[in-house]
């Protein structure tokens, strides 16, 4: 079979005949298993998919029966999508839609959607989109199947008019008088052309290759900003889902940022308290290294070990420790709280100040005398709003006089509370309530933070020499506040995770949501291939609409999460730290969900048969 430039065929034959298919291949919709198909000298048949692309958008155009215009689009966006893809910039596409539109008297439809049209008019919309980068050959599948006999006169009319102005029309139908239309018939039965009528020789056919806008250029590349407005375009179709499809992603973008803000808050605050104690001390607890736990159940350090070791070169003070739980009771309170015995230079190595009265003197230790100093948690408990200063209260069986309140210090690093606490003279403690000699701890102030490692292993030594064995822990501040530190990373981390688990759960509800709307947009896909969308451009749009949902979400998030984290600290009183790096790595990732979750729908639409997606209901 040959067709001439600028000839009005008709192709024509039964249902199930082969005319269908034979249209496309002629518009490089579909391939032929066998055979020769040239235009212009080339064979088509042996050309890559990309490469038939070119040609669907540059030099054929559809007219379909079903119209096959995209529901969520206007008559001027649908009509501009061949320009999309032949590389046309926007203002030119929207003149040329215009003019098109105008020339078939739609000029007051121009914003309709599809659903507001009539099918007569869907179907002038669905010529003027076949001609928006030329239509040199005009391929037209039942044009009038689908209208009302006054509509299917307009149309076969416009297509005559397009024949005279140098159009090559090949018009499928079943309709002997539709075909009588044209100038030469082509029958069809069962895959096989029965006979071609009226052929017309080269001589006498009607070309007017001037008036023809043809468009040989190199097929164009949509760039990304037209790619970001048309997955705007498709968010706002259906906005719900969109919102839904967000979901995800805000939520986990948002636990990313508050967790790392709220982990990285926690660590400065312990670090901080740690660090407020001196860089100067070195703290040792019974047990031997190698062994877990320690305190008033190991009995290693007594006070002559302390008095030993202020004795050493480099040591200012020592400050000899032993505790155990108490029950403080006032008039007809009592509350369980933990009783310190220590010496008068505990502010001071301690870097705990008294807030309100004195802390024990040496008189004090010397004498025995039963005061206490006491923290902020029992005040709140036992005093309410009465001033503890000169009251006394029960430890145990013996009665305390309160002389000093500390300092509110809140939580160390293990999370225990530092305010529900008494302080007793040493001597006092270990006579009238410990009964013990046994300290939990001996806490060292060195005079030169360079001396530190010096005076740590004299300290080793010396106490391994009066124990004969090393059955004691001793670390400087330094190691505490590395362990400390690598702690907290942990839980940082920990949290982060948790938050980025949540992100992936949001990626695979993208992932869902994406094959969703392919198979809900199948026929779309279809139509954007016929007018000249290559693989890679149907690939490319459905990526990038997989991350702009997630880049919105990830804003979203990022909001949403920054104003959790400040919620939980002014309502909870934690410390939110938040850093430009959580935030560009929680965007980041956001961007990396959309791009690896949106990867597999898109490659199923890019995949799609053309032929097969047009012919979805």
């Amino acid at each position: 079979m040959t067709i001439y430039e600028g000839e009005f065929i008709s192709i024509m034959g039964t249902s199930g005949s082969g005319k269908s298919t034979l249209l496309n291949i002629l518009g490089c919709l579909d391939r032929p298993t066998s055979g020769e198909y040239f235009l212009d000298g080339i064979d088509l048949s042996t050309l890559k998919p990309h490469e038939l692309a070119t040609f669907r958008g540059h030099i054929f155009g559809f007219v379909f029966q079903r119209y096959h215009l995209i529901n969520g689009l206007n008559a001027i966006e649908n009509v501009e999508i061949p320009g999309i893809y032949a590389g046309l910039d926007k203002s030119n596409r929207h003149l040329r839609a215009t003019e098109i539109l105008n020339s078939l008297n739609m000029n007051d439809k121009l914003y309709y959607k599809p659903s507001q049209l009539s099918g007569g008019q869907q179907q002038r919309v669905s010529i003027a989109r076949a001609l928006m980068n030329g239509g040199r050959i005009i391929l037209a599948d039942e044009p009038t199947g689908a209208l009302d006999t006054k509509n299917g006169s307009e149309v076969l009319s416009l297509l005559h008019e397009l024949h005279q102005k140098g159009h090559t029309i090949i018009l499928i139908t079943h309709d002997p008088q539709i075909a009588q239309q044209a100038n030469r018939i082509i029958h069809i039965s069962d895959g096989n052309i029965l006979e071609n009528e009226t052929e017309l020789s080269q001589n006498n056919r009607n070309i007017n290759r001037q008036d023809i806008s043809l468009n040989k250029e190199k097929h164009g590349s949509v760039d990304w900003i037209e790619s970001i407005r048309m997955a705007f375009r498709s968010l706002q179709i259906n906005i719900f889902r969109a919102i839904l499809t967000m979901l995800g992603i805000i939520i986990g973008v948002a636990s990313v940022v508050t967790m790392l803000a709220i982990g990285n808050g926690a660590k400065k605050v312990v670090l901080e308290r740690i660090k407020a104690i001196g860089t100067r001390l070195l703290v040792i607890r019974p047990g031997a290294p190698g062994l877990r736990g320690g305190g008033s159940d190991v009995i290693t350090l007594v006070t002559e070990d302390a008095e030993a070791i202020l004795r050493v070169p480099g040591v200012d003070m020592t400050i000899p420790e032993m505790s155990q739980p108490v029950i403080a009771r006032y008039r007809n309170k009592d509350f369980a709280t933990f009783a310190t015995g220590t010496t008068m230079d505990f502010p001071m190595v301690r870097n705990w100040q008294v807030e309100k009265g004195a802390f024990f003197t040496k008189k004090d230790m010397d004498t025995y005398s039963q005061v206490a100093i006491i923290g902020g948690t029992l005040i709140e408990n036992l005093f309410e709003n009465e001033d503890p200063i000169g009251k006394n209260i029960l430890l145990g069986n013996v009665l305390f006089k309160i002389i000093g309140i500390m300092e509110t210090k809140g939580s160390d690093a293990g999370g225990n509370d530092q305010d529900n606490m008494l302080w007793i003279p040493l001597s006092t403690g270990r006579v009238r309530l410990f009964g013990q000699r046994h300290l939990r701890s001996i806490s060292i102030q060195v005079s030169d933070s360079h001396s530190m490692d010096t005076v740590l292993e004299t300290v080793r030594q010396l106490l391994i020499k009066r124990h004969k064995k090393e059955d004691f822990k001793i670390r400087s501040l330094a190691s505490i506040i590395q362990m400390v530190s690598e702690t907290q990373n942990t839980l940082t981390y920990l949290l982060g995770s948790i938050a980025i688990i949540s992100l992936i759960v949001g990626g695979i509800g993208v992932m869902n949501i994406m094959l969703v709307t392919v198979r809900e947009r199948t026929r779309e896909i279809g139509i954007r291939i016929a007018v000249g969308a290559r693989a890679y451009d149907v690939l490319y749009q459905f990526i990038t609409e997989a991350i702009v949902v997630c880049i919105i979400g990830g804003l979203i998030g990022i909001a949403l999460g920054y104003s959790a984290g400040l919620i939980v600290s002014n309502t909870m009183g934690w410390l939110a730290l938040f850093s430009m790096d959580t935030i560009i790595l929680a965007f980041c990732c956001s961007v990396v969900t959309g791009l690896i979750f949106g990867y597999l729908p898109a490659k199923k639409a890019a995949t799609l048969d053309p032929v097969v997606a047009l012919n979805v209901e």
